[in-house]
């Protein structure tokens, strides 16, 4: 068994398979593209948004308490490899999020915030600014502060700052936003 669940990949595939066989078991003839897609895009979500909670409940917080010879495990393995798996979970779960209200046909009047797809709607646009966060500010700047590109110390500590209160916007964002898909019920 320690072999096993020793491989991280061996136990993403098991869990693949066994969630594709109760798919195929329970849900049988009722299982659409649309319930894979909501399946596809909560699990992306909670990558994304699990990790978002790491970074700024655990990563953030303990950086200052490790010493200095320390940091580099984090800086130059942990964090880089945290930061792919957060940019594509982002980028996954808003494009499956807007597969879904295309394939349900509300995405027209969710992102114009028209009822009844205004909460949706609201959500939606939150989800889309946190994604560009993500993208266009956080990995940029993390890039600079992690040194995976040149930059000059001041530059360095410029960048962290600028990634540290970005990605605590998308935390204050993602708390509305959770609200916001959990209390739709259309679609």
């Amino acid at each position: 068994m320690a072999k096993f669940f020793g491989n991280l990949h061996l136990v993403l595939v098991a869990g693949l398979v066994l969630s594709l066989a109760l798919m195929f078991g329970l849900h049988g003839d009722a299982l659409t593209a649309q319930s894979v897609t909501r399946w596809l895009h909560t699990f992306f979500g909670i990558v994304w948004i699990g990790l978002l909670y790491y970074f700024n409940l655990v990563q953030i917080p303990t950086m200052p308490k490790i010493p200095a010879e320390l940091k580099p495990a984090v800086s130059k393995h942990i964090a880089p490899s945290a930061l792919f798996f957060f940019r594509w979970a982002a980028a996954l779960t808003v494009l499956l999020g807007l597969i879904i209200s295309v394939q349900a046909g509300y995405a027209h009047q969710a992102f114009t915030l028209q009822d009844p797809y205004r909460l949706i709607g609201v959500g939606m646009w939150l989800a889309v600014i946190m994604a560009f966060n993500v993208w266009f500010i956080i990995w940029p700047n993390q890039k600079k502060a992690l040194g995976i590109v040149e930059a000059d110390d001041a530059a360095k500590a410029k960048a962290a700052t600028t990634a540290m209160m970005t990605s605590r916007l998308n935390t204050l964002l993602s708390i509305p936003m959770l609200y916001t898909m959990v209390s739709f019920n259309g679609g």
